[in-house]
């Protein structure tokens, strides 16, 4: 009789962080991006034993930080055995081998990390391929220290030119399964576009916003699903329509990708597809942390990125302060004579700030994990919603009305 195997366990690995305070980027950012890849690293299940900064104009070309803090983190890890040191901004492969020689562990920057957490995370075939091309985009010019066996692949007589080095066969055998990759979620593509086209004319709203701000549980709350959602980066990375009604009117919900700070532009570039369906949403729902200490710079990052990405910035949209439930403040004491900061205002001053600021955008204050404030976040939807269903289909205006009359 065969005995059945337990897969076993995933091993948690052991990291050290390290980032550069540079003229760029001050210590207090530099600590919230250290803040940040430590809870990358504990998605892609690593434990963080300890963070290294070191204040540089810009980064060593040969190992990204200077020699006497190299040795530092050299020290630091054969004493606790470290599994792997992972740097804040991108690599040069140079820089990967000096620092793998050196410290002789594992070596990944921010956006291998991020990878590695997609790579866990995708489930559909499309969020697979995006990843896959995402992996040898970056790979390709990191071609100097790895891939050597890639010729292994792709064999056959004359498939070789006459004096080609190992190196160009490598980047030849890449950019060919970068052109394939494409070309696969082109099909991919095409199918999702005929998908679109035959939901109709419903009115269509998507849910942005930075990584882990709870779009997924609001998902869940309004769509009466079953999203996955965790308090975890990219717990989403494929795109959710759920069919909800509110009143009498139905519209299709959309749940996307969060977008994260650092984020290399062949990984927006591979992800692209993935924001068509807020590309072609008709309102957008805006979800913010308000509980995070630095939610302003997070709302700056994602209106970068839909302008870059999709054009979002010119769509409607409702801006959703979520996780008031979370929600801390430190007030000013009387015989402080300091400036007032971000972390001195409470939930009514900054609700105050933002519903003056917001312009044209609505803008709600709610707890999706206590349904706070749901009821309010529904009427503002279906108002938005309404106006777009009577701009499109101008004859619903008397069964609209008719509606109102009765409730």
């Amino acid at each position: 009789m065969i005995e059945k195997k337990t897969p076993a366990p995933d091993i948690i690995e052991t990291a050290v962080l390290v980032g550069l305070i540079t003229p760029n980027q001050d210590e207090a950012h530099v600590k919230e991006y250290l803040d940040e890849l430590a809870f990358l690293a504990d998605t892609a299940g690593a434990v963080t034993r300890k963070v290294f900064t070191q204040k540089l104009d810009y980064p060593n070309s040969h190992t990204f930080v200077g020699k006497g803090k190299l040795e530092e983190i050299v020290a630091y890890v054969e004493a606790n055995d470290i599994a792997m040191v992972i740097f804040d901004d991108d690599l040069t492969s140079k820089q990967v081998a000096n620092l793998e020689r050196e410290l002789k562990v594992k070596v990944l920057d921010r956006t291998s990390l991020i990878l590695d957490i997609f790579a866990r995370r995708a489930q559909t075939a499309h969020a697979k391929t995006q990843v896959e091309l995402a992996q040898y985009q970056y790979l390709l010019p990191r071609l100097t220290r790895m891939w050597t066996h890639l010729e292994r692949q792709r064999g056959g007589i004359g498939m070789r030119g006459p004096g080609e080095t190992q190196i160009e066969t490598d980047r030849r055998i890449i950019l060919d399964k970068i052109a394939r990759l494409k070309e696969e979620l082109r099909s991919i593509d095409r199918q999702k576009a005929i998908q679109r086209k035959n939901r109709g004319k419903l009115t269509r709203i998507a849910l942005v916003g930075y990584t882990n701000v709870g779009k997924s549980t609001l998902m869940n709350l309004l769509s009466k699903s079953d999203v996955f959602a965790e308090n975890k980066l990219f717990a989403t990375l494929d795109t959710t329509v759920r069919k909800i009604t509110i009143d009498n009117l139905p519209m299709l919900l959309t749940d996307t990708v969060g977008f994260i700070r650092k984020l290399p532009t062949h990984l927006i570039e591979s992800f692209k597809s993935t924001l068509d369906e807020v590309r072609e949403a008709d309102l957008l729902v805006h979800i913010v942390d308000i509980s995070h200490p630095n939610f302003e710079e997070q709302i700056a990052v994602v209106d970068k990125t839909l302008r870059e990405v999709c054009d979002g910035a010119n769509k409607p949209m409702i801006l959703v302060f979520n996780k008031i439930d979370a929600f801390s403040f430190t007030p000013k004491q009387e015989d402080d004579l300091s400036e007032i900061r971000r972390e001195n205002l409470s939930l009514d001053d900054l609700r105050a700030t933002w519903m003056a600021r917001s312009g044209d955008h609505d803008c709600v204050f709610i707890s999706a994990r206590q349904g706070t404030n749901i009821n309010e976040l529904k009427d503002i939807i279906y108002a938005r919603a309404k106006e777009i269903h009577q701009a499109r289909f101008p004859y619903n205006d008397f069964l609209f009305q008719h509606y109102d009359d009765l409730s």
